[in-house]
């Protein structure tokens, strides 16, 4: 197969989250030609499994998405025109994260050649960048049992062994309205100010080793109507990116704790953050050159209840940003990796 022309394709075919459909067509109608395998789809979401799935066997799941953000209004090329300059290829999602679908369809076309320990499932998911619920946590339900998760993201080949959650919190004041040239009222925004203070010099007694301490941070603040009316309420996000050691619930019981002058609600407390003990397949790719590391970045890892890790070709650095590439000798340094890490790999 000709994964360069593959990621290619997938670039010129707009794929934001949400609106995967047209790409999900392609790939499908893709993977069907190399595999020659019987793909399924649940919305825009496809898998695969190694024609000789057996139940007695582990099994790993092979995971990358499909889905783009839109691009940045800095963009000196055309994001969906795949040019190849210089060694590079440059193109919207090329680095995050087609290039880590295209590796993962070769890794699975050449492992299933010969019998391996474990069944194999390969996936290319949808709604990965908005956290959706019909992404990955929709296919859960159609998989079989899985017994460990490698999610495809650019890492260097690196493995995220953890990876911090992500908690928001919609915080309101409520205060009474006055006229401001009079002693009445109740100011919304002051009390909002002793809450944002809280959030600002709180510290979790807990710190992870590989993520390091929760982070607390207020990113948005609106309250007032004019300028002569003392505010009834203030309202503010915070966003919060906790470590492995506390669950998001848990996180919003302790703010709750201390922010009494205040509502909070979390919009959701699904992702949480992971953490994976070093096991046979860890340490294999370790001996292979792999490093290990917390990532501060979320993914579909936090929505996955197995064991997982996060690692792929590509770099980081290079998600979300104008002109957007990768390497093509990532492509084929992304597939000899993988198929040397799981060729005879064998799970605990």
């Amino acid at each position: 197969m000709d994964s360069i022309s593959i990621l290619q394709s997938l670039i010129k075919i707009p794929s934001f989250s949400r609106e995967e459909n047209d790409v999900a067509d392609f790939f499908e109608k893709k993977m069907r030609e190399v595999l020659n395998l019987n793909v399924q789809r649940h919305k825009n979401n496809l898998w695969v499994c190694s024609p000789d799935y057996d139940t007695q066997k582990p099994t790993i799941l092979l995971s990358a998405h499909l889905d783009t953000v839109k691009p940045a209004s800095n963009w000196t090329k055309d994001p969906f025109s795949a040019t190849i300059e210089d060694e590079k290829l440059f193109g919207l999602g090329s680095n995050d994260d087609g290039i880590n679908v295209v590796v993962f369809l070769a890794v699975f076309e050449q492992l299933i050649k010969q019998s391996q320990p474990y069944n194999l499932i390969f996936a290319a998911t949808a709604e990965e960048e908005v956290s959706g619920k019909n992404g990955i946590e929709a296919l859960l339900s159609q998989l079989p049992k899985i017994d460990f998760a490698i999610i495809g993201e650019p890492t260097n080949l690196n493995l995220a062994v953890a990876e911090k959650g992500l908690l928001v919190l919609d915080v309101e004041a409520k205060g009474r309205a006055g006229h401001a040239a009079r002693d009445e009222g109740e100011n919304a925004i002051y009390k909002a100010i002793s809450a944002i203070n809280w959030f600002q010099n709180y510290n979790f007694e807990k710190t992870s080793e590989l993520l390091g301490n929760v982070k607390m941070t207020v990113t948005q603040i609106n309250a007032g109507t004019q300028h002569n009316v003392i505010p009834d309420a203030c309202s503010f996000v915070v966003d919060i990116r906790t470590n492995e050691l506390y669950s998001n619930q848990a996180i919003v019981d302790i703010v709750k704790q201390h922010i009494d002058m205040c509502e909070v609600m979390p919009r959701s407390t699904r992702l949480n953050s992971t953490s994976t003990p070093r096991n046979n397949l860890i340490e294999k790719a370790v001996r292979l050159g792999a490093k290990t590391f917390g990532s501060p970045t979320l993914s579909d890892q936090a929505l996955l209840p197995f064991p997982s890790v996060k690692i792929g070709a590509g770099d980081s650095a290079r998600s979300h940003t104008a002109d957007e590439y990768v390497f093509l000798s990532e492509i084929e340094n992304g597939i000899n990796f993988f198929v040397k890490w799981l060729n005879n790999a064998e799970i605990e």
